[in-house]
């Protein structure tokens, strides 16, 4: 019997210098998992819906973080990076294989305005024959 692990990740909140061009960015970015913005104390928060997980809100930005969204297939990796680019964000590493990880690990990754890396990541093995 396949077991389902339990959600590792329940939320990841940090605060931007510019929350209009974030909100744009992250709306536009997290688009192709179908997420939604919703509001809450003056902060934003981002994901599909019921999962609304990544929250942004005006302040200092401090350390840049690192997020990592996993991604159903390869092809929502490629919208992820080619929505973030069109809504501002700075390519940090474009849509392929990451061999070094493992021989499946396919990624994308995408500095926001404030510099925080945003990864869209699919562990599955290619359906048309690749690793």
């Amino acid at each position: 019997m396949l077991r389902v692990a339990p959600r590792f990740l329940d939320h990841v909140a940090f605060e931007v210098s510019d929350l209009a061009a974030s909100r744009r960015f992250y709306a536009a970015a997290l688009g192709p998992w179908g997420a939604r913005e919703v509001t809450f104390d003056g902060a934003f928060g981002y994901g599909p819906e019921g999962s609304e997980d990544i929250w942004i809100s005006t302040g200092n930005p401090g350390v840049a973080v690192h997020i990592a969204l996993a991604a159903p297939d390869r092809t929502t990796v490629d919208d992820f990076h080619a929505a973030a680019l069109a809504a501002g964000g700075r390519d940090n590493g474009p849509p392929g294989l990451r061999p070094q990880y493992h021989e499946s690990y396919y990624a994308a990754y995408v500095l926001d305005p404030d510099g925080n890396n945003l990864e869209a990541v699919c562990h599955a093995v290619d359906p048309h024959g690749g690793a």
